[in-house]
């Protein structure tokens, strides 16, 4: 069976139009019973993966280098295993109407089969990162890792710049879209125009909720947590989209030279099963109020790409599955590629 007579090819094309779904179809490995499921309904699992693609296709459009890297392996007919999609969130109630913390993120993943599948403490940057997998196909849609940033552990000024920057949060669940989602969670399924209704919603969720923050603000922020300064300018937008290759590290020797700006070393787990490396940020505009209310314009870092190894588990009743975990200390080095610091 052809993708383009699948369903969830019909439902990305809806969003994003031939062109980008035939492309996304010929560079994205997509596992065969969700690009050959002829539908009718929509299957918790096929929106996660349509979910998944908007917001991998949304990233290449925010980082040139992740754009230039997909687009060489286009033209080589190489695919990319989108391995998981980071967000980084706030531990802190009364941002407006948006939920605390990775709940923002969370009631729109559940519904999609979406399950807790890790605890990562990330001390160094007052951090807690949770990586969340597809039920249905965990190894072949891709995880979700959110971090929540906790305020409280930072200084008063700094809380309180949180506060003021947050504070305009509107949610972006509109209670067509909450509806939906209980559906889909009760029945595990939508129809392709309920599927094509929620989608975009789902999408929007994604993004910066706030108003554009004071400059005072950012660099408030900025001189205690690199990571809370990102989120002012970027929201919810997804941190990096992740490429699952086979070799990390002979891929990074190749990025190298290619002259891309990939991170000098490879992060390693304590496992040994795990390795990751990443493309240095990209350099976006952003928009920030001053002092008598006028709009000023600043170079700050935004999203980036990463790469990672996954290696199997040991053998246990004859099943080595993938090793799916994530590790604190490679994460709390690869959230380094949105500082202005070189690793």
């Amino acid at each position: 069976m052809r993708p383009e007579t699948g369903i969830l090819y019909r439902l990305v094309e809806l969003i994003l139009g031939s062109e980008q779904t035939d492309r996304l179809f010929h560079v994205l490995v997509i596992q065969g019973n969700l690009s050959s499921d002829p539908g009718p309904q929509i299957s918790r699992a096929i929106l996660a993966q349509a979910l998944n693609m908007l917001l991998f296709e949304d990233l290449l459009k925010r980082v040139p280098s992740a754009a230039q890297y997909v687009q060489r392996c286009f033209d080589q007919k190489r695919t990319v295993m989108h391995d998981h999609g980071a967000v980084r969130t706030i531990a802190l109630e009364g941002m407006g109407s948006l939920p605390a913390g990775q709940n923002a993120i969370t009631r729109v993943l559940r519904p999609l089969g979406y399950e807790l599948n890790g605890v990562y403490p990330l001390e160094r940057l007052r951090m807690t990162g949770r990586s969340y997998a597809q039920k249905d196909y965990p190894e072949d849609i891709a995880q979700f890792f959110i971090s929540e940033l906790h305020p409280e552990r930072f200084s008063p000024a700094f809380q309180a710049a949180v506060a003021r920057v947050t504070a305009t949060s509107v949610d972006r669940l509109t209670p067509e879209a909450v509806a939906l989602l209980q559906q889909l969670e009760t029945k595990g399924s939508l129809s392709l125009e309920e599927a094509q209704k929620l989608l975009p919603v789902l999408v929007s969720v994604f993004d910066r909720q706030h108003a554009e923050p004071a400059l005072s603000d950012y660099q408030t922020l900025l001189a205690e947590s690199p990571e809370m300064a990102w989120i002012s300018t970027e929201g919810n937008a997804f941190n990096h989209a992740t490429d699952r290759v086979p070799d990390v590290d002979a891929l990074s020797d190749e990025l190298k030279t290619l002259h891309q700006p990939i991170k000098d070393t490879v992060e390693k787990s304590q496992s040994g099963r795990v390795r990751q490396t990443a493309f240095h940020a990209a350099r976006v505009q952003r928009n920030f109020r001053t002092v008598d209310g006028t709009m000023i314009t600043r170079e700050v870092p935004g999203s980036f790409y990463e790469f990672i190894t996954r290696l199997p588990m040991p053998t246990k009743n004859g099943k080595s599955p993938l090793d799916l975990s994530f590790d604190s200390s490679n994460a709390q080095a690869i959230f380094k590629m949105t500082s202005n610091t070189k690793s």
